[in-house]
């Protein structure tokens, strides 16, 4: 046998590509074509199918970027036809190498029955099967002409990413529009050469299966007539049938195949743009479904189908009928695939809250897998709300991206900050966007951790982003490999019947503890600073609208606006997907964002103050204080109001040495000439907080270009670079207040330093117009500390301060929500803010000592996809508070996002819930969502140990019981006696409902 291998491969390609591949539309006939080109946005699809059409010819430009254009096709079937199967071939001007990032199409019949879409990947729409001949052909296309913009490596700057800045020139050219016999014979053949051509490819060069494939392959081009495919394509697959049907070894990786569709809530396009792809992408698939018995799609993020719903009934009818069969399977129980880093305790819960319940209402669906491929690492706060939402199962792909270490397990059990362990699963494919092709199916089966132990893997199957999800060749591939030698096996099969699959073969998988840190696209933590703060204050806002409007109506009697905030919160998680919160977008979704939550602020404003001033009473000359943070300060209860009383005083003075310094009994801070922070003394511990010859509050200025993705990424190499911004143009005292005005390159930055309560308050604004530059403000403690905590959901996560291992190195910039705590055993110190996440921790040693330096980030300056990113005023508040221990940095860290209230009344306000233990922290009171008026409140163990309270309500309680995330009970109604004694673990969360006598 001679080694002709290479003689075959390239003999397969090049026969495919030129001759088997175009038989498969052996005629064709072209369509008459008008158009529409819609003025400005999208209009409803009623209006789009009855406007005017004007005559467009094949080859004429369209498209201007973001514009819609309503193509209408016409023809008659040729006589000749009869008996064959017809498709329309519609080409828009696709580039097949761009799916899901570029034109796009919804085909529509003449009385608006949805089709299916028009991708790169799928240009036909099936007219007749067999034809008639002499059939009407009419069709209608919603075409869009969105732009590329993820186009290249390098990402270059482009003004495409906002209609007002995009320009009109048209981008596509239309390329073919055509009546064509469709012949399945030849298709199957060019399936079968494809399937078994990359199997063979795969297999060890020495092995007898490869050979009889290879020889297999090379009777099949024997018998292909080359100007006669279309007659010989039936002889050809006639000499394949026999590998195609070796059954698999039953050793062989068993794979579950899930149909998919990873469609972004908003990214390079716009949320308006995104309804359409997800109502493109389901006609697809609903029409898949009614054509192959087998296969199984699953669709995430209840947001879209919400919007189905709303905007696009037509499709929404059908899916309907699919998820009816089974086959078609609402998946991940959340509103939207969130970030799981930034979003709030409570955001976090409501995501599954209203993601569940919308599944649960309109199908009956309460699904128990967490379905998020493509978010950029996991907070280790996320299992216990897993189990809280009453789901237990986890998959991602993201993982797979880490740059630095391969993470250990493809299945294992993930275990949180309070000890719950979820199920979790990360395909060996290392695909959300799989196709089934050959080599992919290899890697995952070579690349499978946990062999030996198990041997099920699953594969997300399908064009995503627009590319219109599963492919009727995915589906002929999975037929081939279903059971065959050589290759794993791939069954179509739900997200449930995978995990059942998987657990039952793995009832002892290895524990992971701890947060999934993705080590790539940490500056996601940072990039766009107005959608995070944004959403910070938003979260607080939502926490107070819900405590003050339940307690107007238990107090008060008011209505308690259930429908406003049911919208407002289901606002805000859709804010939180994957590339808005991070800041991955292009600009129009960021101008979106910015404009969406100043109309959310106003109105829960709104809301927060029509409810404090039905508590507040008359006047009468006074002044209420209400505080909705979780704990009391300056007199006034948690989650009440109470009479103003006076802050204690500050004293300010000259340095002798330059500078300022303020002092409030508990604190003595010192600011020098630069306007820099050279000491900040606990005063009560008599401990120096700064280290010994060091500077806090610096500002210090990186360059900040990344290998790849912009606004994704920071790599570890900006640290080699830095200027210590130490000139200042003004250092002066205001008040009591320090001020310090800088500039530098093209910006300028203006800080406002204060004392109160024992902590040194940072008001920071900045004039930022920097390109490519990464803005940190740096704090050297004298502390050693091996370890640090950052808040997460319902807790708080540990991270290493050193670079023992490159685990550790590698967490290099990390994620926090309103603190940051350092300590060494007897003393501490915590870095709060209202709007940032991202942060780092190094340590270094010198003659004095450790210095742990915490920098928090405040402002990059990417130019893709937004050219623009964070250009203008920005304002951050951060507080240090020296001698904190871990409580202290909970509670200082609920008061800067939780600032006091004044409103004119005279009538103190009583908590509707009190705690007697600070430990535990209550993140929720509210109404319970079904109207009944029940109260519901959330809390949960604060400092990582063992808590017991005694939970008071401030209203006369019928009964009491706990229930999950969506208030549904999980224990036996008790009736509170004196108060309701609660024991809680470490981080452990809690909800109750109580019903009111």
């Amino acid at each position: 046998m001679h080694d002709d291998r290479t003689l075959v491969e390239a003999r397969l390609k090049r026969v495919l590509t030129e001759r088997i591949r175009p038989a498969v539309y052996p005629e064709s006939v072209p369509l008459e074509v008008g158009v529409w080109h819609a003025p400005g946005e999208p209009v409803p699809v009623a209006e789009g199918l009855a406007a005017p059409r004007e005559p467009i010819a094949v080859g004429t430009p369209w498209g201007p970027p973001w514009g819609t254009s309503w193509f209408t096709v016409s023809g008659t079937v040729p006589m000749e036809w009869t008996g064959k199967i017809v498709e329309a071939v519609l080409d828009l001007g696709f580039n097949p190498d761009k799916t899901g990032f570029q034109c796009e199409g919804l085909v529509y019949r003449p009385d608006g029955t949805p089709v299916k879409s028009l991708n790169p990947r799928q240009q036909w729409v099936r007219v007749a099967g067999p034809a008639e001949g002499g059939e009407e052909v009419r069709l209608h296309i919603e075409a869009a002409s969105n732009p590329v913009i993820l186009d290249y490596h390098p990402f270059l700057p482009t003004q495409l990413g906002d209609k007002e800045t995009a320009g009109t020139e048209p981008l596509y050219r239309l390329a073919r529009m055509d009546l064509a016999v469709f012949d399945k014979t030849v298709w199957d053949l060019v399936m079968d050469l494809e399937v078994l051509g990359e199997l063979m490819q795969e297999l060890p060069v020495e092995g007898a299966r490869r050979w009889e494939i290879l020889r297999a392959i090379e009777r099949a081009l024997d018998a292909v007539d080359l100007q006669d495919v279309n007659g010989t394509a039936a002889a050809a697959r006639a000499e394949l049938t026999g590998v195609l049907a070796a059954p698999a070894v039953p050793s062989a990786h068993r794979i579950s195949a899930v149909g998919h569709a990873h469609i972004d809530s908003a990214w390079l396009w716009p949320l308006r743009e995104t309804v359409r792809k997800v109502a493109r992408t389901a006609s697809n698939m609903t029409t898949l479904l009614e054509e192959d018995p087998d296969f199984v799609f699953a669709m995430s993020q209840a947001q879209q189908w919400a919007w189905l719903k709303e905007h696009r009934p037509e499709v929404w009818a059908k899916v309907v009928k699919a998820v009816a069969t089974g086959r078609f399977v609402p998946a991940g129980g959340m509103w939207v695939e969130s970030d799981t880093n930034m979003p709030g305790s409570e955001a976090m819960a409501r995501q599954f809250v209203h993601g569940k319940r919308f599944f649960i209402d309109e199908f009956g669906v309460d699904n128990e897998e967490v379905w998020l491929p493509d978010t950029f690492g996991f907070a280790a706060g996320l299992p216990q709300i897993i189990k809280a939402a009453g789901s237990k199962r986890l998959l991602t792909q993201k993982i797979s991206w880490s740059q630095t270490n391969t993470f250990p397990h493809h299945t294992f059990l993930w275990e949180g900050i309070d000890g719950t362990r979820i199920f979790t699963h990360f395909p060996p494919i290392d695909t959300y966007n799989a196709s089934l092709r050959g080599g992919e199916l290899a890697h995952a089966a070579r690349n499978f951790k946990d062999k030996g132990v198990a041997r099920h893997s699953l594969a997300p199957t399908g064009h995503g982003d627009g590319g219109g999800g599963t492919t009727r060749e995915m589906v002929a591939r999975a037929a081939r490999v279903r059971d065959l030698e050589g290759s794993p096996t791939v069954t179509w099969e739900t997200p449930a019947e995978f995990f059942d699959k998987a657990e039952a073969e793995y009832p002892n998988p290895p524990v992971w503890v701890g947060e999934l840190y993705l080590e790539l696209h940490r500056a996601t933590l940072t990039s766009q600073a107005k959608t995070k703060q944004g959403n910070r204050r938003s979260e607080a806002l939502l926490r107070e609208a819900e405590l003050w409007a339940a307690t107007a109506a238990v107090r008060a009697g008011a209505d308690y606006p259930y429908e406003a905030l049911d919208r407002l919160w289901k606002t805000v998680l859709l804010h939180q997907f994957h590339d808005i919160l991070p800041g991955s977008s292009i600009a129009w979704v960021h101008r979106e964002a910015r404009r969406t939550y100043e109309l959310v602020t106003e109105e829960l404003n709104g809301i927060i103050d029509a409810a404090q001033r039905a508590l507040a009473g008359e006047p009468a000359g006074g002044t209420l204080v209400f505080n909705g943070a979780p704990h009391a300060r300056n007199g006034v209860p948690a989650g009440g109001a109470a009479p103003e009383t006076p802050a204690a005083a500050v004293q300010a003075a000259p340095r002798p040495a330059g500078g300022f310094v303020l002092d409030d009994g508990l604190l003595r801070v010192e600011i020098d000439g630069r306007g820099l922070v050279v000491s900040a003394y606990d005063l009560r511990a008599g401990r120096e907080t700064v280290a010994p010859g060091r500077a806090a509050c610096l500002p210090q200025l990186h360059p900040d270009f990344p290998n790849k993705w912009d606004a994704w990424d920071v790599d570890e190499f900006y640290r080699n670079t830095v200027t210590d911004l130490t000139e200042a143009d003004d250092v002066r005292l205001d008040g009591v207040t320090v001020v310090v005005e800088r500039s530098f390159g093209a910006s300028s930055m203006v800080q406002r330093l204060t004392l109160a309560e024992g902590r040194l308050e940072i008001d920071t604004e900045v004039d930022w117009h920097e390109t490519e530059k990464f803005l940190k403000l740096a704090f050297p403690l004298d502390v050693r500390a091996d370890r640090y905590a950052s808040e997460s959901q319902y807790g708080h996560t540990f991270r290493p301060t050193h670079t023992n291992t490159s685990w550790e190195a590698a967490k290099f910039e990390a994620c926090n929500h309103r603190f940051v705590h350092l300590e060494e055993p007897g003393w501490g110190v915590a870095m709060v803010t209202d709007s940032t996440y991202g942060h780092d921790v190094t340590r270094d040693v010198d003659e004095h000592g450790t210095t742990t330096t915490l920098r928090v980030s405040l402002l990059r300056a990417p130019r893709f996809p937004d050219p623009e990113t964070d250009q203008g005023a920005h304002r951050f508040r951060h507080a240090l508070v020296p001698g904190a221990e871990i409580g202290d940095a909970v509670r200082e860290g609920h008061f800067i996002n939780q600032p006091e209230r004044r409103v004119p009344g005279s009538a103190p306000v009583e908590p509707l819930v009190t705690v007697d233990d600070d430990a535990v922290v209550v993140t929720a009171v509210k109404l319970a969502d079904d109207g009944s008026g029940d109260v519901v409140v959330r809390f949960h163990e604060s400092r990582g140990g063992r808590a017991r309270a005694r939970l008071r309500p401030g209203f006369p309680v019928a009964e009491v019981v706990t229930t999950d995330l969506l208030e549904r009970p999980t224990g036996e109604p008790e009736r509170p006696g004196d108060g309701i004694a609660v024991a809680l673990r470490p981080f452990e969360l809690v909800t109750l409902r109580m019903k009111r006598a």
